[in-house]
C-alpha cells in the first residue's frame, strides 16, 4: 500500500476535570467528561523506506526543533508491537496551540496509531493498542476511542456515553503554553472522584456541569494569569451558559446555545484579542449513537 487516507486529530476538551490522589508512581487519579471537536490536526501517511515526520500548519514552528515528540513515538511503539521496522512517512498539519489543554499531541498520537494500522496492514488486538496508547500518555487511550468519554484512573478506564448530545462552544487560547508539572505543583484543592454520570439530556446536563469543577482551572491561572483573561472574555458574554478551562490550560471554552451565538461570540473576542486563538466548534460531533 503506497498510502492511507488522512486521519484527522480533533480537539480534546475536559467538560470537567475532578483530581483525586497521587498514586505511589506519581501519576494521579482523575475523573473527566471528556468530549472531541470538530476542530483538530490532521495527518497524512505514505510508505517510506524508512521513519520520519514533516510538520506543518499554523502552528508547526512551535514544534521546530522537536526531535522525538509523540507521533513517532507512536509509530515505534506500534511497529514494536507487530515486530516490524517503522517505514512511513507522516505529514502532520498543526492547527491546535501547542500546550494548550485540549490534546493536541495526544490526538496526534493516536491518530498516528489508527493511520498506521492501516498503512501497514495491521491487525492489533485492541487491548495491545490500549497499552501502546496509555503508555504514550495519559490522554492517549481517550483520543484513540473518541466519542463522549467518562475517563477515570489514570485515562485508562473509558466509559463510552452513547447519545451524548452536541453542544456549540467557542475555544480560546490566549497564546501562552503551560507546563503540567507547574500546574499540578500549585495544585491544593482536588475535588476526588465523585462517580456522578453525566445526564444526557440538553436542560440536566448544565445544571450538572455548573456543579461540577476543573480542579486545575485555579492553580493553572497562577501559573498563567491571562488565562483568567480568557476566562473574563468568555463570560462577558451574556449569551454563555457556562465557561471553564480545559485540561491543565490554557484553552478555556464557552457553551453556547446555538451555533449561530457560538459563531458571533467567536468574532467578538477574535476582534478585540487578534494575537488569540480563537475558534468555534462543535464538541461531540458526530455525536456516539
Amino acid at each position: 500500500m503506497a498510502a492511507a487516507p488522512d486521519e484527522f486529530a480533533p480537539a480534546k476538551i475536559n467538560l470537567t476535570l475532578h483530581i483525586g490522589r497521587r498514586r505511589a508512581d506519581g501519576y494521579h487519579q482523575l475523573e473527566s467528561l471528556v468530549v472531541f471537536a470538530d476542530a483538530g490536526d490532521k495527518l497524512r501517511f505514505a510508505a517510506a523506506n524508512d521513519l520520519s515526520l514533516s510538520v506543518n500548519g499554523p502552528f508547526a514552528a512551535a514544534l521546530t526543533g522537536e526531535t522525538d515528540n509523540l507521533v513517532l513515538k507512536a509509530a515505534r511503539a506500534l511497529a514494536a508491537q507487530a515486530k516490524i521496522e517503522p517505514r512511513a512517512h507522516i505529514r502532520l498539519t498543526k492547527n491546535l496551540p501547542i500546550a494548550s489543554g485540549i490534546g493536541g499531541g495526544s490526538a496526534d498520537a493516536a491518530a498516528a496509531l489508527r493511520g498506521l494500522m492501516r498503512l501497514w496492514n495491521l491487525n492489533v488486538a485492541p487491548a495491545a493498542l490500549q497499552r501502546i496508547a496509555l503508555s504514550l500518555g495519559a490522554d492517549v487511550p481517550a483520543c484513540l476511542h473518541g466519542g463522549a468519554l467518562q475517563v477515570e484512573g489514570v485515562g485508562e478506564r473509558l466509559m463510552p456515553l452513547p447519545g451524548f448530545p452536541v453542544l456549540d462552544a467557542v475555544l480560546v487560547n490566549p497564546g501562552v503554553a503551560v507546563s503540567t508539572a507547574e500546574v499540578f505543583r500549585r495544585l491544593d484543592i482536588r475535588t476526588g472522584i465523585t462517580h456522578n454520570t453525566a445526564p444526557h439530556d440538553w436542560s440536566q446536563l448544565l445544571g450538572f456541569l455548573e456543579q461540577q469543577h476543573n480542579d486545575l482551572e485555579e492553580p493553572a491561572s497562577h501559573a498563567a494569569p491571562i488565562i483568567r483573561e480568557a476566562i473574563d472574555a468568555l463570560c462577558a458574554d451574556p449569551l454563555s451558559l457556562l465557561v471553564r478551562m480545559s485540561g491543565s490550560g490554557a484553552t478555556c471554552f464557552g457553551i453556547y446555545g446555538d451555533a449561530g451565538c457560538a459563531n458571533d461570540a467567536a468574532r467578538m473576542i477574535a476582534k478585540a484579542h487578534p494575537d488569540w486563538w480563537v475558534k468555534a466548534v462543535k464538541l461531540n460531533y458526530p455525536p456516539l449513537r
